[in-house]
């Protein structure tokens, strides 16, 4: 099949969790990019067209800052850039967010209710929501299925979220969360890796379509998993100086301590690598379905 002979040019990469090593075709994630950015070109002459009074840009602004997060990703893959410089690449996928003035600038709060920042949305509130959502987004993998499983689950919250609100912005995503689907069905089983291209890109998505949908509030909900885990994480990296580490017995992988979500749960439950994605699944299930519930209450 062409799609066979097409993988084999990728480059690969080891599976670390698995007997031997094998390598696997690294990457994937370009395929999302490329996809989505066309499907969102697509909406947008159809919006423009068809739909009379339409001028918002929203289609392109969402293809714009998955082009720039998808690039950032993969000048990560190519050069193994360090954390404290990388950290601040997606202020670069911000940049049309903030230009085109996309979402609205007044924001649902847990404290103070609704509140309208003002031009200092756009300028401090949007560049934060993506920069930290993108990092937290790529801070969690290592294991297969990780890096999209639960960005799909994720994005399929906020999907549910923009219908029963009425937003029409929910078109934006059909074919990406498709695309993110296929991608993790393979990626769970082995069979390919989406590298950094895929995670920032992903990161990218959840950040750039929650701003563009003004529901910031189920973002923050449904990514509290990635936050304890990035939260673990810099407290070890940062002010321990210790890196979260798995170990293998045949199939089993445990941890000696809990230095990040993956780990803590192979510390008290040493099981197989797809039983632990399975658990982070459910984790990630469960605080996207609290954050639906939420922006419905």
């Amino acid at each position: 099949m062409k799609w066979l002979v097409m993988l084999k040019k990728f480059p690969k990469a080891p599976d670390e969790h698995k007997p031997g090593r094998p390598l696997v075709p690294n990457g994937l994630g370009v395929i999302y990019v490329i996809v989505s950015v066309i499907y969102l070109f697509i909406v947008h002459g159809l919006q423009t067209w068809t739909i009379e009074g339409w001028d918002k840009p929203s289609a392109l602004t969402l293809a714009s800052c998955i082009l720039f997060g998808g690039f950032m990703g993969l000048l990560d893959d190519w050069m193994d850039i360090r954390w404290r410089y990388k950290a601040l690449f997606p202020l670069i996928a911000a940049i049309p967010l903030v230009v085109i003035r996309e979402g609205e600038t007044t924001m649902s709060t847990y404290i103070f209710g609704k509140m309208d920042f003002g031009p200092a949305y756009y300028f401090i509130i949007v560049p934060l929501i993506v920069t930290i959502t993108t990092n937290v987004v790529n801070q969690l993998g290592g294991l297969n299925g990780l890096e999209t499983i639960c960005p799909s689950i994720i994005l399929t919250g906020l999907v549910i979220t923009s219908i029963i609100h009425g937003r029409k912005e929910s078109t934006l995503l059909y074919v990406p969360i498709l695309i993110l689907y296929l991608l993790a069905y393979y990626n769970f089983r082995g069979k390919i890796f989406v590298g950094n291209i895929g995670s920032f890109a992903f990161g990218v998505t959840l950040a750039a379509y929650a701003i563009i949908a003004n529901i910031e509030q189920t973002l923050a909900i449904s990514i509290l998993p990635y936050i304890f885990n990035s939260a673990l994480i810099i407290i070890n990296i940062f002010f321990l100086k210790r890196r979260p580490k798995l170990t293998m017995n045949g199939l089993t992988l445990k941890a000696s301590h809990k230095r990040s979500l993956v780990t803590l749960i192979a510390y008290y439950y040493p099981t197989t690598e797809r039983r632990i994605v399975a658990l982070i699944a459910l984790l990630f299930t469960i605080s996207t379905a609290a954050a639906v519930i939420v922006s419905i209450t």
